[in-house]
C-alpha cells in the first residue's frame, strides 16, 4: 500500500500564527486576524491535514471594536487556543486597544464570551494549566504570569523566564507539560526571513529553564527551499501518540529578493522526539500523512449567496455595519452600499476573503447600476488594485503607495457584467506603449506573479490589462498581512449574483485587447 502524502501549506492563505489544541480526534486551530473582521479565524479537522473553517472566535462588536483610522496590519495578533476542564479558551492581544483578553466557550462554534481582560504587557499572550489548577500566561519577552482566566487578575509576576538564544523578538511563547518536564517553545530571529523555533525546559513553570542543545530546532534562514520565513509554531499529540507541528511559512516568488503575496501561511510537519527534546527536519512542500486520513469534501468555488448568512471567510477591513451589506434586500443576491468613497482611505465598503492559491481566478457576476464598484485585489489601502464599473465603462486602478492611475478602460454596455481577475505565476508582461507611440516588447516578469483584469458583457469580452503583482506584496508593501480579493462599491449599491474563487482556469471566450 502506498504511503499517504499531504500537501503543504494545510491552511494556505493569508493564515499566520497558527494555534492548535485537540480534543479526543478532533482538532481546532486559530490564526491571526489583524485589520480584518470578523477576527480569528477558526478551523476544525480530523486528521491535521484537511481543515475547514467553522466560524470566527470574535464574531460581533462586543467582542471586537476596531477604529476606522486603525493602521493595517495593527488589530488582532497571534492568538492561542487551549482546551481545559471542559471549555474552550482563545487569548490574544488588540494591540488597537485594550490589550490582551481572553474569550471561552463550551463548543468551539460558539457562541464565545464577552473578552474578559488580563493587565498584561506584551502580545502572543499563551494559556497552560498546572496540575493544581494554576493558570500560567506567557507573553512576549519572555514573561511569565500566573493569572485567574475567570476575572483576568494577576496573581503573580509577570516574571522573566527564558528569552531565548540571544536573536531578536523572542516571541510566540507556548507552555506544555509533557512528562516530568515543562517546554517552552518560542520563536525568535523575527518573522522574515531570519525567523526560528527554539526550545527550552525546566521542572516548574518559574524555571530555571535549560535551553535545547540543538537550539533553533527549525528554522530555514540562509537556504533555497522554498518554504521560507518558518516559524511561531504550536505542538500537539495526534490520537496515535505521535507529535506534530503547525507553524507558519511563505511561498516567496520572482527573482532576488523574491516576493510573498499569499501572506504567512499554515504549514504541518512532524516532530520526534530524541533524548527529552523536539526534533524537526525541514518543513517540505510534501510529507507523509498522518494516520488518520479524514479528506472533506472540497469546498466549493462559487459562492451563490443564497444562504441567510455570509459564509465564516468572507472578511472586511476594521468594520461591516449592518447597513452597509443585505442578503435579502435582492434575493441570491449580495447588495452591497458605499460608507466611504475611496478604497484609499478607511472606512470603505469591501467583503473579501484571502487569496488561496498562486495560480487562481477570481470572477463575480455584478449589477452596477448607476454604482461604482467592482473587484479589488487588496493588501491595504496604498497598495491595491481595482476592477471597477462606472457609467458605462469598466476601468482598472492601480494603486502603489503614493500613485493612484488609471491604467486601461473600455466602454461597456447596461446590465450586470462578469468580473475576472486572474494570477498566474512567471509569465511574460504584455508590450507597452512609450511616449513616442511606439510599442516596447513584453518583459519577462520578475516579480512573483502576473495579475490579469478581464471583463464580459452582453457585447463579448475583453482583456484590460496585466500588471506586475510585485507591488501588491509584503516586501513592497510591508506588514502582516496577505493578498485580500473582494467585492466593493465607493458610490451608491450595487448587488453580486455569485463570486468564484478557485485555482486558475483559462477563461473562455477572452482575448486580449
Amino acid at each position: 500500500m502506498a504511503t499517504r502524502t499531504y500537501d503543504n501549506p494545510v491552511i494556505p492563505g493569508f493564515h499566520p500564527d497558527p494555534s492548535i489544541c485537540r480534543v479526543g480526534e478532533d482538532y481546532y486551530l486559530v490564526c491571526s486576524s489583524f485589520e480584518y473582521v470578523p477576527g480569528v479565524p477558526l478551523f476544525h479537522s480530523r486528521d491535521l491535514v484537511h481543515w475547514q473553517q467553522i466560524g470566527n472566535v470574535l464574531d460581533r462588536p462586543g467582542q471586537l471594536e476596531l477604529p476606522e483610522d486603525l493602521p493595517a496590519s495593527a488589530g488582532i495578533y497571534a492568538p492561542t487556543l487551549r482546551y481545559h476542564d471542559g471549555r474552550f479558551h482563545m487569548i490574544t492581544t488588540n494591540v488597537a486597544g485594550g490589550g490582551t483578553f481572553l474569550v471561552h466557550s463550551e463548543r468551539p462554534e460558539g457562541p464565545w464570551s464577552d473578552p474578559v481582560w488580563i493587565d498584561l504587557p506584551g502580545i502572543d499572550p499563551d494559556l497552560a494549566w498546572d496540575d493544581d489548577g494554576s493558570c500560567w500566561c506567557a507573553v512576549s519577552g519572555v514573561r511569565l504570569a500566573r493569572i485567574d482566566p475567570t476575572t483576568g487578575k494577576v496573581l503573580e509576576g509577570p516574571v522573566p523566564v527564558w528569552s531565548g538564544t540571544g536573536m531578536q523578538h523572542p516571541e510566540a511563547p507556548h507552555l506544555y507539560r509533557i512528562g516530568e518536564w515543562w517546554y517552552l517553545m518560542l520563536a525568535e530571529g523575527g518573522t522574515a526571513h531570519g525567523h526560528s523555533v527554539s526550545v527550552a525546559r525546566a521542572r516548574s513553570p518559574r524555571g530555571p529553564f535549560e535551553p535545547a542543545p540543538g537550539n533553533p530546532v527549525l528554522s530555514h534562514r540562509s537556504t533555497d527551499l522554498p518554504v521560507q520565513c518558518t516559524g511561531h509554531a504550536d505542538l500537539v499529540q495526534a490520537a496515535d501518540g505521535t507529535w506534530w507541528m503547525v507553524l507558519l511559512g511563505t511561498r516567496p516568488r520572482g527573482y532576488f529578493p523574491q516576493f510573498h503575496v499569499l501572506g504567512r501561511e499554515t504549514f504541518l510537519t512532524p516532530v520526534e522526539w530524541v533524548d527529552g527534546w523536539p526534533r524537526v527536519g525541514p518543513v517540505a512542500e510534501r510529507h507523509p500523512a498522518p494516520a488518520a486520513w479524514h479528506p472533506l469534501e472540497p469546498e466549493p468555488v462559487r459562492d451563490d449567496f443564497d444562504t441567510v448568512a455570509l459564509a465564516p471567510y468572507w472578511l472586511s477591513p476594521r468594520s461591516r455595519p449592518d447597513g452597509s451589506w443585505s442578503l435579502t434586500r435582492r434575493p441570491g443576491w449580495l447588495t452591497l452600499t458605499a460608507t466611504g468613497d475611496s478604497l484609499d482611505r478607511p472606512g470603505h465598503t469591501f467583503v473579501g476573503r484571502r487569496q488561496q492559491h498562486p495560480d487562481s481566478r477570481t470572477a463575480a457576476l455584478l449589477d452596477a447600476g448607476r454604482a461604482r464598484a467592482g473587484l479589488s485585489v487588496r493588501l491595504d489601502e496604498a497598495h491595491h488594485y481595482d476592477l471597477e464599473v462606472y457609467d458605462g465603462t469598466v476601468s482598472v486602478h492601480a494603486r502603489i503607495g503614493p500613485v493612484r492611475q488609471c491604467v486601461a478602460e473600455h466602454a461597456v454596455p447596461p446590465g450586470p457584467i462578469t468580473l475576472a481577475v486572474e494570477t498566474r505565476t512567471g509569465g511574460v508582461l504584455p508590450p507597452t506603449v512609450t511616449t513616442t507611440g511606439q510599442e516596447a516588447p513584453g518583459v519577462r516578469a520578475g516579480g512573483p506573479d502576473t495579475i490579469a483584469f478581464s471583463a464580459e458583457s452582453s457585447e463579448g469580452g475583453v482583456r484590460l490589462a496585466e500588471l506586475d503583482g510585485r507591488y501588491l506584496s509584503t516586501e513592497v508593501a510591508g506588514g502582516f498581512t496577505g493578498r485580500v480579493i473582494g467585492m466593493y462599491v465607493t458610490e451608491g449599491s450595487a448587488a453580486y449574483d455569485w463570486f468564484d474563487h478557485g485555482p486558475q482556469q483559462v477563461a473562455p471566450g477572452i482575448e486580449p485587447r
